[in-house]
């Protein structure tokens, strides 16, 4: 009886280090997808904030609409200064609500020439951030934001 106990015994030696490396690769690869997903989530929200601070500031008086869409841009460029990998691509636009003219709007207080700002923060080449699996994060993030101008201040 003893004999038999030491033969298996013996074939069941690697099979320790087989279930360590399958155990091991398990939890790499969760824990490399939970830095993944916490990484794009911050980095979504973080785009979306500066979008959203540029639309507040060209809320903001200024003189005309292209210096409203150059404080929105100038804001959001500032608000991702410092944390962001690469340099962002910044899009603001003044467009009335109806009929969606961005073009050269007439903007004023009357309910048919309302006019939005939009601002798009867009992040390209954010699947780079990570080495070896550039599968993991999308390519590119957005973070958009848009908000109704009074027409009493324009």
């Amino acid at each position: 009886m003893a004999a038999g106990r030491g033969i298996g015994a013996r074939l069941q030696r690697g099979v320790y280090a087989i279930e360590f490396a399958f155990v091991f690769m398990l939890f790499f690869t969760l824990l490399y997808c939970i830095l993944c997903v916490g990484l794009q989530f911050t980095f979504r929200f973080g785009l979306q904030n500066a979008a959203e601070d540029g639309a507040r500031a060209a809320l903001r008086y200024q003189p005309s609409l292209s210096q409203r869409r150059a404080t929105a841009e100038a804001v959001a460029l500032q608000r991702t200064a410092g944390w962001l990998p690469m340099a962002p691509v910044i899009v603001s636009r003044v467009c009335r609500i109806e009929g969606d003219d961005c073009d050269d709007p007439v903007c004023g207080a009357e309910w048919s020439q309302r006019c939005r700002v939009e601002v798009t923060v867009r992040a390209n080449g954010m699947n780079r951030l990570l080495p070896v699996f550039i599968f993991a994060m999308p390519d590119t993030l957005v973070g958009q934001a848009s908000l109704l101008l009074d027409g009493r201040a324009l």
